[in-house]
């Protein structure tokens, strides 16, 4: 079989590989680049995807209430604000010394209480867009509703998109190559029909 055959028959395959792949992965590749458009714009959505951090008294340490006093303040401001039994498991903390602030997010909802790190007063309670748009992006959204111990479906999502996306563009790119190695073949003279 001649090299101008054998680069046809390979183009094929390229895009044979590059139909199934396109058409199987399209929802999640859409799905990704809506969520990922978005998360590229929270900081600048005015509030609307990430909440607004506050800013508190005082930006000096030696001034603020122990970590202790401000998650105390904190579960109480989540029973107080919401009449549901929402979970007081944090997932992080997020202190933030430049605005005098610290931030609790926690683990089983997507709720977030600023807390001037003086006073301890509430500044903000906030649903947390951005968590959620960010789990729906990488698929570990579907590992907190379904509560799975280590990110199992995050894993297998994650694994299943990027070698989706690198055969794509792998394939993607011999379906452009291939044609110019065969018309240069062509123009040479060495077709060998």
């Amino acid at each position: 079989m001649s090299d101008t055959k054998q680069l046809a028959k390979t183009t094929r395959t390229h895009r044979k590989l590059h139909r199934i792949f396109g058409t199987w992965l399209l929802i999640f590749f859409l799905l990704m680049a809506a969520t990922g458009f978005l998360l590229g714009w929270k900081k600048h959505s005015g509030g609307l995807i990430l909440p607004k951090t506050e800013r508190g008294v005082s930006s000096n340490l030696e001034d603020w209430l122990s970590y202790d006093s401000l998650n105390r303040l904190a579960r109480e401001a989540l029973v107080a604000h919401f009449n549901d039994n929402r979970s007081a498991a944090l997932d992080r903390i997020d202190a933030r010394p430049d605005k005098g602030i610290v931030k609790f997010v926690f683990k089983h909802h997507f709720t977030e209480i600023q807390l001037d790190a003086t006073t301890g007063r509430v500044l903000a309670v906030n649903q947390r867009t951005s968590d959620i748009i960010e789990q729906i992006h990488d698929g570990s959204i579907l590992d907190f509703l379904f509560s799975t111990s280590d990110g199992q479906i995050k894993l297998a999502y994650t694994s299943i998109v990027g070698i989706g996306l690198s055969t794509l563009s792998i394939t993607g790119f011999f379906l452009w190559f291939n044609p110019r190695r065969i018309r240069k073949h062509k123009e040479s003279g060495d077709w060998n029909a």
